[in-house]
């Protein structure tokens, strides 16, 4: 038993995921990636690197685009869902979320203000569950 612990921990796979899964957690739009990439595998140690020191193309697909959806919507300040309802359902460019805000169609109003009024009934529903907890903690004194 002892013999056979011992070949497991010392026999460490390396650990990889698809280039979806690495994409997502870079922030870039996959179809956009080099070819290189979207075929391959990508290990922890490969996506730490990308992440601490990355690549020309990953610096211009970050500032450049075409960017993700959950990007596009971070940088219009509206939810994915909210995207779908004002018809955005492709990655855009920096150029064309920008060409957006400046348009400011009413669609992107709406949203804008929905994910406000989102925010604020999750702070206040923060703030009303920390004063339940205080009040809790206080009467176990």
């Amino acid at each position: 038993m002892l013999d056979t612990l011992d070949t497991m921990t010392s026999h460490q796979n390396t650990q990889t995921m698809k280039p979806a899964t690495a994409a997502k957690k870079l922030g870039v739009y996959l179809e956009a990636t080099p070819t290189e990439f979207q075929e391959g595998v990508v290990s922890r140690s490969e996506l730490t690197a990308l992440q601490a020191d990355p690549p020309q193309w990953l610096q211009d697909l970050r500032s450049n685009g075409p960017h993700p959806r959950p990007v596009v919507a971070a940088k219009l300040g509206v939810s994915i869902a909210g995207l779908a309802r004002g018809g955005v359902t492709e990655a855009l460019t920096t150029e064309q979320i920008e060409a957006l805000k400046a348009e400011g169609p009413e669609w992107l109003q709406k949203e804008r203000a929905t994910q406000a009024e989102v925010r604020k009934e999750a702070v206040r529903i923060k703030e009303k569950n920390a004063e339940r907890d205080d009040k809790g903690d206080q009467s176990r004194k």
